[in-house]
């Protein structure tokens, strides 16, 4: 018989089973989509990394010969070194608009690399004179193929390169250049691998190498091989050794490593948890409409766990359904995410292999929601004596309320007053309503959020911190006198000069390796901006830390900050900390120019250079600054603006779609069953009402009016709660180099109040039907 019952109840309230089942799709697809990313990224990682034998330790310098690589060889801890010599190019690339860097990393010319190798994914390893490696996505952005031929400005000649073969490192896994660039750009920065011998014959670096990576052995100590790095390399221009943790594209991989794994926990727990919500609402309010049903059945016989087991599996149908499409689609997404994952992530042999263990934790969260959402209402089916529950309800007691205690009962009509006097009776119903409605909102408008802080660090990175729209960097430090010959180029109307110091900061016992970014005195070009959109001009003295860094450091304006600079004399030194800015990328610090070079002491020298170039002119400036000696490399703003859109695009769509579609469905789910489990709730009453004479049309007004009323009351809350949660996720969002900034635009809240409308006025069409077409015979009887 109580199999009969649930088929009967999952058939009435089909319609609310449907929006919960919707709601724990979104949630289920999310969790299995995040999570396998997770999952997916971090082993494809240790899986590279350990077959082509990443490097633990890197080093940059000036020169050095090859025998200072075995005095590092030497190191106790280090199992394994490879010298080598890299150096940034411009090239010449058919059918390319922009100008194109290429960074050009030596291989040995006696056979493959003890570390960082690289895998062919076409073709062969360098033999001879004139032949490199490129890419497997620079290739693709280019469409090279074999035997194809690049130019290369090396040392100031163009020379010809042939492509013999394609390929992947690990060290590239994320290809960008670095700087103040943070996505990958193909068409305007890829990478060569050529023969060592060649290379460094071009840059003078014969019987020498300015690059190194070690190998640690097993258990060694980094901190002390680093160490050890920088003091065999101190003498010879030696910019400062990193572990692995500071190497750039492991920190962008990792950092999406970890964003996926905190997202994969975040969001989903957001729609589980309203799934739960609204299970308690589904199951609390039906055992409250069928309390004379539970007591007949206990009257008669009927176990209390029989009855309890019969609304456990009232509830595990639509966890189950949920369960099992949210999984489905959860595949699907993660099929999308891992192809889109390959654009920006190079891993040669990386397939997505759906994980059977992220299932089995779907399913369990997902029953652990149920639970949480049943268990109240359980609880409740076993509290009811069979006695009291086969007697009417007991009325609500009746009091003033507010419409009388202020005095506007007599300036509003019969329906309005019962319309509020029905809502407030229900005090806790009442609110469970609006608040479920008020999540409706708040996850469309988070929703949301990630388009508004994408486009707020679009307009602080692009138009209000660099607004150049040329500019240069140096192979080679220069003097400042090379303002001259930036200023005497086509088209330029300003220029300004920064310096880019490595350096090794140190407050008590916390260190971070960084640079000081150098900017001139009222610089207009480049300048500090924080998370609002606030220029700062850089302090005539002292250190300007953004906020991340000061964090990472534990300083706090007015701290004497120690500084190392890991060039020139390498002179250690202290700075005082004279303010932070809240910039949203990167963790630098600031001083102004001259104050920098007082600082460091040594040689005046600079990096690079803004420029601001005529429109008509831009063309003619980078050609000419692609084919100067030590150039090595020439940005436009506008270009780097439209790879980031390229970029957002391509990477940010499907999640970000994807996160809106599902918040769009929870906020419909969720008004139409409130409203639908209201009308079950009410159904007995309105047609009491209707039999008291009522027409219908006030019926349906009355029973509207307490659904307007709980959507109008809950759009205030619901952008507040929307707000709590852009918070959240911008707070668990930080990184060293990316934090999300926490803006949400009017037009999000504005989404969101107009999906929940929408929602309600079309719930309201159905139900408004259901109302008027009320059998008043069949509603008065008591459900067998």
């Amino acid at each position: 018989m109580l199999h009969r019952k649930l088929r009967r109840d999952l058939w009435y309230y089909r319609g609310q089973i449907l929006a919960v089942v919707l709601v724990m799709v979104a949630g289920i697809a999310l969790f299995v989509s995040l999570r396998s990313m997770n999952g997916y990224l971090r082993t494809s990682l240790e899986d590279y990394y350990r077959s082509e034998r990443f490097g633990d330790v890197f080093a940059s310098l000036r020169r050095a010969p090859l025998s200072v690589a075995g005095d590092i060889a030497a190191i106790p801890g280090v199992a394994a070194v490879e010298a080598r010599v890299v150096a940034d190019v411009i090239l010449d690339v058919a059918g390319a608009e922009e100008v194109v860097t290429g960074r050009l990393v030596s291989l040995p010319d006696t056979g493959p690399p003890a570390l960082n190798r690289v895998v062919l994914d076409r073709g062969r390893l360098p033999v001879h004179r004139g032949e490199v490696v490129v890419s497997a996505a620079f290739a693709r952005a280019h469409h090279l193929v074999l035997d194809k031929r690049v130019g290369a400005v090396l040392n100031g000649r163009l020379q010809q390169l042939t492509i013999v073969g394609i390929g992947y490192s690990p060290e590239f896994v994320y290809e960008i250049r670095g700087g103040m660039e943070f996505f990958p750009d193909n068409r305007r920065f890829g990478i060569l691998w050529i023969g060592r011998r060649e290379l460094a014959g071009a840059f003078d670096l014969d019987g020498a190498f300015n690059d190194v990576v070690v190998r640690l052995e097993r258990g060694a100590g980094e901190r002390a091989v680093i160490d050890a790095i920088d003091d065999r390399l101190e003498r010879y221009g030696g910019l400062g050794a990193y572990g692995r943790e500071d190497h750039l594209s492991h920190r962008f991989v990792s950092d999406e490593i970890q964003e996926t794994r905190v997202t994969s926990i975040f969001i989903p727990s957001i729609f589980l948890g309203i799934t739960a919500f609204l299970l308690h609402i589904v199951l609390s309010r039906l055992v409250g409409v069928e309390r004379e049903q539970i007591a007949v059945l206990r009257a008669f016989g009927f176990p209390a766990r029989r009855i309890v087991v019969h609304y456990l599996a009232f509830a595990a149908v639509p966890m189950t359904l949920g369960a099992v499409a949210g999984g489905g689609l959860g595949l699907w997404l993660a099929s999308a995410l891992a192809e889109m994952y390959t654009r920006f992530f190079q891993f040669p042999h990386a397939v997505y292999r759906p994980d059977p263990v992220v299932f089995a934790m779907a399913f369990g969260v997902s029953a652990a929601a149920v639970l949480a959402g049943s268990v109240s209402a359980v609880r409740a089916v076993l509290r009811l004596p069979p006695a009291e529950a086969m007697r009417p309800q007991a009325p609500p007691v009746y009091r003033r309320g507010v419409v009388d205690w202020l005095g506007i009962g007599r300036h509003v009509g019969p329906e309005a007053r019962m319309v509020v006097r029905g809502l407030e009776r229900r005090p806790v119903k009442t609110l469970l309503s609006a608040l479920g409605i008020a999540f409706a909102l708040a996850m469309v408008t988070t929703g949301r959020y990630s388009y508004d802080s994408i486009d707020r660090l679009k307009d602080i990175q692009f138009h209000r911190a660099d607004r150049s729209d040329v500019s240069v960097l140096f192979n080679e430090p220069r003097t400042p006198a090379v303002r001259f010959e930036l200023d005497r180029l086509p088209g330029v109307t300003r220029s300004e000069l920064y310096r880019v110091a490595p350096v090794r900061l140190r407050n008590g016992s916390r260190v971070h390796t960084t640079a000081i970014f150098g900017l001139e005195a009222g610089s207009r070009l480049r300048r500090p901006v924080d998370a609002a959109g606030l220029s700062f001009d850089v302090p005539a003295d002292g250190l300007m830390l953004t906020a991340a860094l000061a964090d990472m450091l534990g300083a706090r304006t007015g701290d004497e900050v120690e500084v190392h600079f890991m060039e020139g004399e390498r002179r250690t030194t202290v700075a005082p900390l004279v303010a932070t800015v809240d910039e949203m990328v990167g963790s630098v610090a600031y001083m102004q120019l001259d104050a920098l070079h007082r600082l460091a002491r040594g040689p005046v020298q600079v990096n690079g250079a803004f420029m601001r170039v005529d429109a008509d002119r831009r063309a003619d400036t980078r050609r000419i600054l692609a084919g100067r000696p030590g150039v090595g490399g020439v940005t436009e703003r506008r270009a780097m603006l439209a790879s980031f859109e390229k970029t957002v695009e391509e990477s940010f769509v499907i999640s970000l779609v994807t996160l809106l579609v599902f918040s769009v469905l929870i906020a419909v789910g969720i008004v139409y069953n409130s409203g639908r489990i209201a009308l079950s709730e009410r159904a007995r009453e309105l047609a009491s009402l209707r039999v008291l004479g009522f027409t219908r049309r006030e019926v349906v007004r009355m029973f509207l009016g307490e659904q307007a009323f709980l959507v109008g009351v809950s759009l205030p809350f619901g952008m507040v709660i929307a707000y709590g949660f852009c918070w959240l996720i911008s707070a668990r969002a930080q990184s060293e180099l990316f934090r999300l900034p926490l803006v949400v635009e009017t037009k999000s809240y504005l989404a969101g109040i107009v999906v929940v409308l929408v929602a309600a006025a079309l719930t309201a069409l159905a139900l408004r039907r259901r109302v008027e077409r009320l059998n008043l015979v069949e509603v008065l009887k008591a459900r067998e």
